[in-house]
């Protein structure tokens, strides 16, 4: 039985023309190699199984190469390859940099690849760099790597730097169809679409997972297999998933996820695909953006049909919904509950719902049938007068009163009262003046001192009251902020012994500006708790500042160690006895 080659290395491409998603790269060193225009130092990075390695090695061997010699030659003793993950000390630079002098005794060049070269020590850069910067005319080096930036500087100067891409997942499932061909495998479109998307844009691994899903499945190569061996879930499940939530089927959802995780599958990996899903529903709604749908044509009919279920508000928002159920699943206690409940949310998304139609206190259907009334209509049990401002549109704007008296009238209770007809009497006032006028400052006070004069008409209870009852009630108001979570409200009221001072006025001191802002901010509700149980709504409160006792806080440990100090001078002798430091 002959031995078995992987894929990785039993297709590797033997010319530029079959590398796999590089195109701009191999065109590059193509059209440098023909021109006479490439450089000695050449630096590949990118991802891994993208092309890298396999594109110094087409390169080594196309610049050798002359019309005598056949294509099947390797120029073995030309290609130098060196792994810097094991060879990254000094002398294994050095041994190299003794190499390069001794010129090529077969070709042209001699060609040095140094793999994974960002594993070199910063003293094997530096022995490094007279060498890369002055190569003889025969050598050329090829530096690969998957980590840019973990070079130095100074060889990134030295070298022409090729940036190599991720392999689309397109490109990836045409190779891998190529490769089925020629291995006389009958393999389906998404299932080599699945193992693309799989390899994460790398063609190596998209390689050994073809190897690994043919050994399962032989020669038929499905979906189904591919899903199982790979433990990806089927995109049905994340469809039909979909459909129950357009159709509010909450039930359905929570056994469909129930039989998703007896299969083996995380309850994360489940929210993480579904809002994967949404995102290509979104994606498929705008003609711009299909390209970025990376699924087989077949899956994209279905996509397609579901898309049109629903509009992009919706998909928004459920994507939205399960994006945030990814962010909390790690933090959370219960995650199998915190999947169903986005589940339930998502179940129960109405964008038709949410738009209410406003609320009216008064129903409009009321209205319907009843002749509209002006104002000089309605009827007022007291005798009155009812002045309403009228604008007369003239040449001069002018504003009127319209006094209208009215009398009570008494009608029957199974009538409605109907109005009467009354003279109404207009009384020219003075044009309107402008806001920073005397007169206008004038009126402004008067209307304030009617509005005194209102006030102090109104009996409002005022009885006496005792300091200490205050005082009780205070720390009464206190817990209650406690109990509601106001602790820093609360802290602040306690900062001092509230006192009564004349005219019912509340006096409290406070140590900084700060507090009492805070107090300030939230004083009417205590004053309210206060004129309430005191029975007394002439009540006031007065906060003042003292800096001084500000500065008597200890932050500190030199200062809590002196305020203690003061209050038991013997902790002085005991700190001396022991000699302990603060």
């Amino acid at each position: 039985m002959e031995p078995f080659v992987v894929s990785a290395r039993k297709y590797r491409p033997q010319t530029f023309k079959d590398v796999v998603g590089q195109q701009a790269i191999t065109d590059t060193l193509e059209n440098a190699i023909a021109h006479n225009h490439l450089a000695q130092a050449l630096l590949f990075c990118g991802p891994r199984g993208v092309g890298k390695t396999t594109c110094a090695r087409i390169l080594a061997k196309k610049i050798n190469e002359e019309g005598s010699e056949g294509t099947d030659e390797d120029y073995a003793f030309n290609i130098f390859e060196l792994d810097a993950a094991s060879n990254n000390s000094v002398d294994d630079i050095r041994n190299l940099t003794d190499q390069v002098r001794i010129p090529p005794q077969v070709g042209n060049y001699k060609v040095y690849i140094i793999d994974e070269v960002h594993m070199l020590s910063q003293s094997a850069f530096n022995a490094f760099l007279k060498t890369l910067e002055e190569p003889p005319k025969h050598a050329i080096f090829i530096l690969a790597t998957t980590e840019k930036h973990k070079i130095i500087p100074t060889i990134l100067s030295r070298c022409q730097i090729f940036d190599f891409k991720r392999i689309t997942v397109k490109d990836a499932a045409n190779y891998l169809q190529y490769i089925a061909k020629e291995q006389g495998i009958d393999a389906e479109e998404d299932a080599l679409h699945i193992i693309a998307q799989k390899a994460d844009g790398a063609m190596r691994d998209a390689l050994s997972i073809f190897d690994r899903v043919v050994s399962f499945s032989g020669k038929n190569l499905t979906r189904k297999a591919v899903t199982e061996n790979l433990n990806v879930l089927d995109y049905e499940v994340y469809f039909k998933t979909t459909d129950f939530i357009l159709e509010n089927k909450i039930p359905e959802l929570l056994l469909l996820l129930n039989s998703t995780l007896a299969l083996g599958f995380d309850a994360h990996h489940f929210i993480i695909g579904l809002a994967s899903h949404f995102r290509d529903l979104i994606v498929c709604q705008h003609q711009e953006t299909l390209s970025l749908l990376e699924v087989s044509e077949g899956t994209k009919t279905l996509y397609f049909e579901q898309a049109k279920k629903a509009k992009k508000d919706f998909y928004l928002k459920a994507l939205d919904l399960a994006n945030d159920c990814d962010l909390k699943y790690k933090t959370s206690k219960n995650q199998r509950l915190l999947v169903e409940l986005t589940l339930m949310k998502l179940a129960s998304i109405d964008f038709d719902a949410e738009k209410k139609k406003p609320e009216f206190i008064i129903p409009a259907t009321y209205f319907k049938g009843q002749p509209f009334q002006k104002a000089s209509s309605y009827t007022i049990s007291d005798e009155s007068t009812v002045t309403a401002p009228h604008i007369e549109k003239n040449t001069e704007e002018v504003i009127q009163t319209t006094e209208i008296p009215v009398k009570k009238e008494i009608q029957p209770s199974d009538t409605p009262p109907k109005p009467v007809a009354k003279k109404i009497e207009l009384k020219n006032l003075p044009n309107r003046v402008s806001g920073l006028s005397i007169s206008s400052l004038k009126a402004k006070k008067e209307h304030q001192n009617s509005k005194v004069d209102h006030t102090k008409m109104v009996d409002l209870p005022k009885e006496p009251f005792e300091e200490a009852n205050m005082q009780s009630l205070w720390a009464t108001f206190v817990e209650k902020l406690e109990d509601q979570g106001k602790k820093i409200l609360a802290a602040n009221l306690q900062a001092d012994v509230p006192k009564l001072k004349e005219d019912y006025t509340i006096w409290i001191e406070l140590p900084n500006s700060t507090m009492k802002k805070e107090v300030e901010r939230e004083q009417s509700l205590m004053l309210n708790f206060l004129k309430d149980e005191l029975n007394n709504h002439f009540i006031t409160l007065s906060i003042t500042v003292n800096e001084e006792a500000a500065k008597k806080f200890a932050f500190t440990p030199e200062e809590k160690y002196e305020k203690l100090r003061e209050k038991n001078p013997a902790l002085d002798l005991l700190r001396k006895e022991f000699d302990l430091d603060l």
